[in-house]
């Protein structure tokens, strides 16, 4: 993987060309031919095949009608607009602290309907309680070694969650059993987070559910995600944050949701987990 933002972006812009170049391959067009059908000079076709040129969102349509392949434009379209923020290091958002990226999040958290939301390493930011979160964002401080403002990052936290008990949104919940026993602080702020489990799971627009550890896997544990309304997908690395928007990707994380959603169970067996998780707290 690219080690800078910026390579990302020039990587994700090579990919798209080469993406291009299948395509008028597969239609067994040359680069004059595509130009010419597209209107173009040739030496446009090929400064956007050799991602020299970014190509805008009327170029991709006039290239896909040029090879037959409209089915994909939309992918591509959003592929080619995401270049630069699909793959943003975790080290130059957090650059300042954590507070900033907390708040980022707020717009898109106000103007989503559905969340879709899997967990398998903590509980889901949208549900932690203040103790909690600010046991893992010092964690995080840390770990990344930067400025320390989980004071006020915690606060834009609590302020961004506002949208689980305000306003017209559904959030479908889901983490693995062993998140209810990992120690992020003692055992009073895990007692904590746990008893607000099962506090959110009463209000009607959350669906929480827990993936047991027992449970037949037809779908291993992957990096915790979060889907908002079939638009975009934000998943979690250790090294930075992908956003996901080409059409068929979001579809895969919709599908990914869909199969853990079925491992997971919900309601009193549920609620039986997260009890014997606070139990075995002593």
């Amino acid at each position: 993987m690219p080690t800078s933002p910026s390579s990302s972006a020039q990587a994700a812009r090579e990919a798209l060309a080469g993406r291009l170049r299948e395509l008028r391959l597969d239609a067994g067009i040359t680069g004059r031919e595509l130009a010419s059908r597209a209107g173009w000079s040739t030496a446009k076709a090929s400064r956007i095949e050799n991602a020299k040129t970014p190509p805008s969102d009327a170029d991709i349509r006039a290239w896909c009608t040029a090879t037959d392949a409209e089915d994909q434009t939309a992918d591509l379209i959003a592929a080619n607009r995401t270049a630069d923020s699909m793959y943003v290091e975790w080290r130059r958002k957090q650059r300042t602290g954590l507070r900033r990226l907390q708040e980022s999040a707020i717009p898109l958290y106000e103007q989503t309907r559905l969340f879709r939301v899997y967990c398998s390493n903590v509980v889901p930011g949208l549900i932690q309680t203040d103790a909690y979160a600010r046991a893992l964002l010092t964690a995080i401080t840390e770990f990344r070694q930067i400025p320390n403002d989980v004071d006020r990052a915690v606060q834009a936290r609590m302020a961004r969650s506002h949208v689980i008990r305000e306003g017209d949104h559904r959030f479908a919940l889901i983490i693995e059993e062993d998140v209810l026993h990992y120690g992020f602080g003692d055992a009073e702020v895990i007692a904590g987070q746990l008893g607000y489990l099962l506090a959110v799971m009463s209000l009607p627009s959350v669906s929480l559910g827990v993936i047991p550890r027992t449970a037949p896997r037809r779908m291993w544990p992957i990096e915790t995600f979060m889907v908002f309304d079939d638009q975009r997908a934000a998943v979690e690395l250790l090294s930075a944050d992908v956003t996901v928007r080409a059409p068929t990707e979001v579809a895969l994380y919709v599908r990914a949701f869909v199969e853990l959603a079925e491992m997971a169970v919900y309601g009193a067996r549920a609620r039986e987990l997260i009890t014997d998780a606070i139990t075995s707290l002593g």
